[in-house]
């Protein structure tokens, strides 16, 4: 078997037992309302550092790179401003980004 292989079958584990925790610690009972309010706030937390991580983060690590990507991201932005739904706006992103990369 393959180290990959290894590494697939025992995060699957520790997935299955991450997310069998939860149920078994609670025993049935309702979360508290303020720990209910953390963890809905956690996956839109996660999506925004990880925009802005993958935006102007540099591949060498520590300098920030400015490029079209930065365009792309203000173009999501003023596209969800104006009201658009997550299909258009992720279009207008993409295209955005490609015109920039195409120019220069």
């Amino acid at each position: 078997m393959s180290d990959v292989w290894i590494t697939i079958a025992v995060l699957a584990v520790a997935t299955a037992a991450i997310r069998a925790s939860g149920p078994v610690l609670l025993g049935g009972r309702r979360l508290p309302a303020r720990m209910q309010g953390v963890i809905s706030l956690l996956a839109p937390a996660l999506l925004a550092a990880l925009v802005v991580v993958e935006t102007f983060g540099a591949p060498e690590g520590g300098a920030l790179e400015l490029d079209a990507r930065i365009a792309g991201v203000a173009a999501a932005a003023a596209a969800l401003a104006a009201g658009a739904s997550t299909l258009p706006v992720v279009a207008v992103a993409a295209v955005v980004t490609a015109a920039i990369r195409f120019v220069f």
